[in-house]
């Protein structure tokens, strides 16, 4: 591993151009506080030539892009008004959004919406069902949440855009994207991860993207779905005052030792679902490559009824799969419980991670 310190945000911001020069994908782990959306800024401004840009970006000021009009003297003509004079929103009116938008947010909601471009406000609907029929709700209020999945999958449609060389983005050249949503459960969080690098890997163009998170699962995800991206490990010394990089390489140094934790957290908990079988399996193969081997069978234990692994390998290759469960989070049944219990113990026996880490992991499961 090797560090990096830049005495500004600026200067980092202009060595991740120097990197993007090279590389199509950096991932940045930070935490709160580290100056991450400072960063996306920083980076975003050195694009500025005039009235030109060269990044499209998504962070907190994204979102201040969307604001409420919650009709407080009618209180029914609920709109959610958009910036009409930012960039972010050049030539939407002549893109059908509605038709570009639905496919993303299908994904994680079921309200729809209509978007009127006279006004530029957007107002939400939901169906619902009354003895046997079918009610379309209007004018409603979504969640907080909802409302950040739908601002989301606004920002997503127009990365197609972009990355489909629609004349209204063609200054696009990066994307910058720092903590899409905000209080991600564990779910949400590896089928935002899961789509997000799922649709930068099918762009034929050479669009450059940085993206940075303080979610240990989303970015974990992340340096599986983007594997030869620049991975780093961002952090901010007051003394002597400067930022510094680590490149962690292929297996980041500080995320493996996250997911193991939220691993042996959900058996403590009994709280285990389909999806914790796709974490395990990919620090089982990080581990088996970290060792030499091929596979990810070497480093499950051998029992004296099992010599080669096989029994667990298979239950592994089983509940694993490429789609991280995504869409039905299920609750694994008590026999393959017992199974991830056993893999996972096994594991954590065979390789000495430090103990007090899993005893506090105990401790907050037991607490919660």
């Amino acid at each position: 591993m090797s560090d990096s310190t830049f005495a500004s945000l600026e200067d980092l911001a202009a060595h991740l151009r120097d990197i993007l020069d090279t590389k199509k994908y950096i991932l940045l782990y930070a935490y709160n506080g580290t100056g991450k959306t400072r960063l996306s800024i920083a980076f975003k401004d050195l694009g500025k030539q005039g009235d030109e840009r060269d990044t499209l970006y998504f962070n907190a000021f994204t979102e201040d892009l969307f604001t409420w009009d919650n009709d407080l003297d009618g209180d029914s003509e609920r709109v959610l008004k958009l910036n009409s004079t930012s960039r972010f929103f050049a030539g939407l009116d002549e893109l059908e959004m509605e038709n570009r938008i639905r496919p993303f947010l299908r994904r994680y909601a079921t309200f729809d919406f209509s978007i009127d471009y006279q006004t530029w406000t957007v107002t939400f609907s939901r169906e619902i069902q009354t003895g046997g029929t079918t009610q379309t709700i209007d004018n409603i209020k979504v969640s907080r949440g909802e409302e950040n999945f739908f601002i989301w999958c606004f920002f997503l449609a127009i990365v197609q855009l972009a990355m489909d060389g629609a004349e209204a983005y063609r200054w696009v050249k990066y994307l910058y994207i720092d903590d899409p949503i905000s209080s991600l459960d564990e779910n949400n969080a590896i089928a935002i991860a899961h789509n997000l690098g799922q649709l930068l890997k099918r762009q034929a163009g050479e669009i450059r993207t940085v993206i940075s998170s303080h979610h240990t699962l989303f970015f974990n995800v992340l340096c599986n779905e983007l594997s030869n991206a620049k991975k780093y490990f961002l952090s901010y010394r007051r003394e002597p005052n400067h930022y510094m990089i680590r490149d962690t390489g292929d297996t980041p140094f500080f995320h493996h030792v996250a997911m193991l934790i939220e691993l042996y957290q959900a058996s403590q908990s009994g709280q285990i679902y389909t999806y914790h079988f796709n974490i395990l399996r990919s620090i089982l193969e990080k581990s088996a490559s970290f060792h030499g081997y091929s596979g990810f069978a070497a480093c499950i234990k051998q029992d004296a009824d099992d010599p080669e692994g096989i029994l667990y390998a298979r239950v592994i290759n089983l509940l694993s799969h490429d789609g991280y469960s995504l869409y039905e989070p299920r609750e694994m049944l008590d026999e393959n419980k017992a199974y991830f219990r056993k893999i996972l113990n096994d594991f954590l026996s065979r390789y000495p991670f430090n103990s007090d880490l899993f005893a506090a992991a105990s401790e907050e499961a037991e607490a919660s």
